[in-house]
């Protein structure tokens, strides 16, 4: 059974000798918010054109992203004696949100595998998908290594969201191009339904509260990357120990 989030006062979000300033975190959750208002609504205009329920639920997805991004962006302006309750508002909201993807995913899997109604064909939604696969993926570790070096917990939350978002795209990306050249109707819902443990996992951990240990000082974000930031489980010496 996964550890649920402990949460601790928050150190400072720039500790001295960091090369990277507060402004690269709040340009690239700026840059996550307008990549996923504009592709919500290019999904779901295609998903209305192709009559398409695996684009709609994507659009859907983006917005969820774009709730998470933009408490995160909140949470990095906060400072002094209200930042560490913003951080814990910021870690549950983003919980909350993997739940919520968790949710739309298993009912929109479950749809349209009882209807054995898959990604319909859609041209755009295949260079939607692969726009997604080329961008988001790297902004989203370049999050994590950002939140790694200042401790930044929230932002490396919300990173993790958006390689869920990555995940979608490719689910989406296979699921079209093989029933456009396959009739595999059934691809895209059946690989999406595979990300739900992950998802409940990382919702459950940030939504429910433990006051076990609260007095122990909670070990930094991992920097190491053999586990790409805290992707994966890492037993390296850096990140022995650190619940991310």
């Amino acid at each position: 059974m996964g550890r649920s989030a402990k949460l601790y006062p928050v150190e400072p979000l720039i500790p001295a000798g960091s090369k990277l300033p507060p402004m690269s975190a709040r340009k690239l959750i700026l840059l996550t918010l307008a990549y996923n208002v504009g592709e919500g609504a290019i999904a779901l205009f295609a998903a209305i054109a192709a009559g398409s329920v695996a684009l709609a639920a994507f659009g859907a997805d983006s917005y969820l992203e774009v709730a998470a991004a933009s408490v995160v962006l909140w949470r990095l302006g906060v400072r002094g004696k209200n930042a560490e309750r913003m951080e814990e508002f910021t870690e549950r909201f983003i919980g909350v949100t993997f739940l919520l993807l968790a949710t739309a995913i298993l009912f929109q899997g479950s749809y349209s595998l009882s209807r054995s109604d898959g990604a319909e064909e859609s041209a755009v939604g295949i260079l939607l998908a692969i726009t997604s696969l080329v961008v988001m993926p790297g902004i989203a570790i370049w999050k994590l290594k950002l939140a790694a070096r200042n401790n930044i917990r929230s932002l490396a939350s919300e990173a993790k969201e958006t390689l869920a978002c990555s995940y979608l795209s490719l689910t989406l990306l296979v699921g079209l191009v093989a029933n456009a050249l396959l009739g595999w109707w059934w691809l895209d819902p059946v690989t999406a339904l595979l990300l739900l443990p992950w998802l409940v996992r990382e919702g459950l951990e940030r939504v429910r509260p433990d006051d076990d240990n609260d007095d122990e000082p909670e070990p930094r974000l991992c920097a190491c990357r053999s586990c790409s930031y805290g992707v994966r489980r890492c037993y390296a010496s850096c990140c022995s120990g650190v619940a991310v």
